[in-house]
């Protein structure tokens, strides 16, 4: 641990300028709540064509560059650059509640922890009984079989270096592979895998962007063996309107 930092938040962002100021905004809010001083906080700007890195500089983040377009490699990017003995990863699109970064700070201090998630919350009042079903579905199998989403997931360093980190041969479902890895890791450790109750909020612009069957295929073409390891496989993840900005 360098420079006297304790935690390292970091946010894997791709044309992020409409939301990543946010992100950088409720962990310096949280952080301010939760009494956490010693922290930085990354942005690895995976090849973005808008202001991202200009906008994440100007809310007091620290931008690396990635040129290859890969959800995995810049969330490793980003923990490469790092200074912290706890790693926390936060997607641009969503937003670090008080309760949750408590919640971690609980859950590294006691020792008993290698990693973890939140459940997850995706903004809006107005959705359909698809997402709202899909969202509990996902936070039930969260909870039961101790799995992180990826808009959300912290880990100390060693496990995250011992394990190799997010797979970089996937460009997709990438966190699913670590949590397990970090399960077994902690294993040998006699840690354990924490997902807090507290839901971390979300955009829901994904649920605005495609239709229900359009998701529901595209999970089902990404389940076929050998196509996360195809980006043209996982367009859902990577391709939405650039005419909004976000």
């Amino acid at each position: 641990m360098r420079d006297g930092v304790q935690t390292s938040f970091l946010i894997p962002a791709y044309n992020e300028q409409v939301l990543v100021g946010r992100a950088i905004s409720s962990i310096h809010e949280s952080a301010s709540l939760c009494g956490l001083q010693r922290y930085e906080i990354i942005v690895c700007d995976n090849d973005s064509t808008d202001r991202t890195a200009e906008i994440a500089i100007a809310a007091g983040a620290r931008v690396i560059h990635e040129p290859h377009r890969q959800i995995a490699r810049a969330r490793n990017a980003a923990a490469e650059a790092s200074t912290g003995a706890r790693l926390v990863w936060l997607d641009a699109d969503a937003t670090l509640p008080p309760e949750v970064l408590r919640g971690t700070i609980e859950a590294f201090d006691t020792g008993k922890f290698c990693g973890g998630g939140a459940q997850v919350e995706l903004e809006g009042k107005d959705l359909d009984w698809g997402p709202r079903c899909a969202i509990a579905t996902w936070n039930w199998v969260a909870r039961t079989f101790r799995l992180a989403a990826g808009s959300y997931f912290f880990s100390v360093r060693e496990a995250w270096l011992e394990t190799g980190g997010f797979d970089e041969r996937v460009y997709a479902a990438e966190e699913i592979g670590f949590a397990r890895a970090l399960k077994r890791w902690g294993k040998k450790h006699n840690l354990g895998f924490c997902v807090i109750e507290s839901p971390v909020p979300s955009s829901a612009r994904k649920i605005q962007q495609f239709t229900m069957r359009q998701t529901l295929w595209q999970m089902a073409v990404c389940a076929w063996p050998g196509n996360l390891g195809r980006r043209d496989r996982c367009a859902y993840w990577y391709e939405r309107p650039e005419t909004s900005g976000d």
